[in-house]
């Protein structure tokens, strides 16, 4: 594990200690049910506070041991390290938690990650970008150099897509180390969520997928916009739904008809 000084150390402490708990409230009191993808690590730090989030009514999800990528591991490593996640969960959670979904660590997956995923059982990932509402069937075998491209072949493995355009990290955070500057406003992260939100929404059928993170949404202003935000779309009649909720709808349709969607929230 790669040494980690206390200023960052800090940061972890409000997002679990501060930040959460003002998430947790915020969707108590709107009525929502979400999905909180967890780093193993992260849980056996703060077992009350997982612990909660599962008392809470919300789904639990994987999220890497100790956030690292699984890019440049061997097969066995990365297969190794999603055990290690499960069985660490476990400790905290009892020997009963299934996971149903995955969210690879800065969204980046391996050759392997989705072969690995499937032999799991795990039902959804929710870290690629090949559509942008809608879930489809994640690919596995996914190459590329110069000269060709392989788009791989479809898994089992439902996928419900991301964007960084929907992801409170590059609108907000703000790191010396690399130099990174988001740190744009409540204001104008609400109207760029809501119109994302109002074009999904004129589709039909779709799946809008926020991410978020304790330390980041936690902020006062920026819970209270989460919290207009949401209201919004509940004037909107659609329904807030858990990610294995949604890919679980979603995966016998898919192994049919290709790709389609329904209404659903998660949070990281």
């Amino acid at each position: 594990m790669k040494q980690t000084t206390a200023t960052p150390l800090s940061r972890g402490e409000f997002g679990a200690l501060v930040g959460l708990p003002r998430v947790l409230d915020l969707l108590s009191a709107k009525e929502v049910h979400a999905t909180f993808f967890v780093p193993a690590h992260s849980a056996g730090a703060f077992p009350d506070v997982v612990q909660r989030i599962k008392e809470d009514g919300h789904e639990i999800a994987l999220h890497g041991y100790c956030h690292e990528t699984p890019v440049g591991l061997t097969r066995e490593q990365e297969a190794d390290l999603l055990h290690r996640s499960i069985q660490k969960m476990r400790s905290v959670l009892g020997n009963d938690f299934e996971p149903k979904g995955y969210r690879s660590p800065a969204w980046d997956l391996s050759p392997y990650s989705i072969e690995i995923l499937e032999e799991h059982g795990i039902l959804y990932d929710s870290s690629m970008m090949a559509d942008d509402y809608r879930p489809y069937r994640a690919r596995k075998g996914y190459s590329a150099d110069e000269d060709h491209y392989e788009r791989g072949v479809a898994s089992n493995v439902v996928e419900l897509p991301v964007a960084w355009e929907l992801d409170d990290f590059p609108h907000f955070v703000f790191l010396n180390k690399p130099m990174y500057l988001g740190l744009r406003t409540p204001n104008e992260v609400h109207e760029l969520w809501k119109q994302e939100f109002d074009f999904c929404h004129s589709l039909g059928d779709g799946v809008f997928t926020l991410t978020m993170h304790p330390q980041i949404i936690g902020r006062g202003p920026r819970i209270e916009m989460l919290g207009r935000l949401i209201d919004h779309m509940r004037a909107a009649n659609v329904s807030f739904r858990r990610a294995a909720e949604a890919a679980s709808d979603r995966a016998g349709v898919l192994g049919c008809f290709g790709d389609n969607g329904s209404k659903a929230d998660t949070k990281d």
